[in-house]
């Protein structure tokens, strides 16, 4: 008698294509849905002289955006997520599937190495698509932005800040979505064995495992997430040495001279939010339209 197909493996005529398809869709769905908790993260994270633009918590910024801004500002830059989400997820997954095959991590048994190295690789490729997509994104959620539309902040920012401006934080972005990906992508791996042992489809398995894996993730990376957004709206900035910082390192140490160690934990809470159900999702949509 034949051998059961495993569920999640892709029919033998599917390949490569399906699985970039898929990652497309599960990462639209993923930023889409979070996207104004993302926003107030972004401003939570932002150092600014204006005490207009600094909130107490989430349910603060919340109210304050939506009194006086408008629910709408919540939105802005989310075409600029919709139109890179896409083709990055699409490349993360296919990169993921790829390396996790080579490296064995399909074998039976606890092949967590296999699965750490294909989150790591399924980053490196996707993030350097998405890198100026973030930047724009974020130039737009800014408290007081002055874009409305994607080609209209990317035109700008390149005009005045060159292309450098897309990439200044791509090496913190690294350096956040390495780890980030290799403990969410191992984290949820195993809770989804412990919780689905015989590979049967299971919506809610792949809901939990993947909640907890990015509230895991996005917690230990939150530091490096508040450098990023230091790097990526530095051009907006009034004060020099924001303006003039070049890399991680600066971005840290104008993050310990300015906060302290507290200035580290900046957006921690909407980031965890917006991540555990946007790692869900992603992962009970690839899950889906993978099976």
């Amino acid at each position: 008698m034949a051998e059961e197909p495993d569920y999640e493996s892709l029919p033998p005529n599917a390949g490569l294509a399906v699985n970039m398809l898929a990652g497309a869709l599960a990462g639209i769905s993923e930023h889409a849905v979070m996207f104004p908790v993302d926003s107030i993260k972004t401003r939570m994270q932002v150092f600014s002289a204006s005490p207009v633009a600094v909130y107490s918590g989430v349910g603060n910024a919340f109210t304050r955006i939506s009194s006086t801004e408008g629910m709408r500002a919540l939105w802005r830059g989310v075409s600029s997520v919709v139109l890179g989400a896409g083709p990055a997820h699409a490349i993360h997954f296919g990169t993921l599937e790829a390396v996790k095959e080579l490296a064995g991590g399909n074998k039976a048994g606890n092949q967590w190495l296999a699965h750490s190295l294909a989150g790591a690789s399924a980053t490196i490729a996707s993030d350097a698509l998405m890198n100026p997509f973030d930047v724009i994104k974020q130039r737009m959620q800014l408290h007081k932005s002055e874009f409305r539309s994607f080609m209209t902040c990317a035109s700008t920012v390149y005009r005045n800040e060159g292309l450098a401006a897309f990439y200044v934080s791509y090496p913190t972005t690294l350096a956040i979505s390495i780890p980030f990906n290799a403990i969410q992508y191992t984290v949820y791996e195993q809770i989804k064995r412990f919780m689905n042992p015989r590979n049967e489809y299971s919506p809610s398995s792949h809901i939990t495992a993947g909640a907890v894996a990015g509230a895991v993730a996005g917690a230990v990376t939150t530091p490096l997430d508040v450098a990023k957004t230091l790097l990526q709206t530095r051009g907006t900035s009034h004060e020099i040495d924001i303006r003039n910082a070049n890399g991680m390192l600066d971005a840290f140490r104008i993050i310990w001279r300015r906060d302290g160690a507290r200035g580290f934990g900046r957006g921690l809470i909407p980031r965890v939010m917006t991540i555990m159900p946007s790692t869900a999702l992603c992962w009970l949509s690839y899950e889906f339209f993978s099976a």
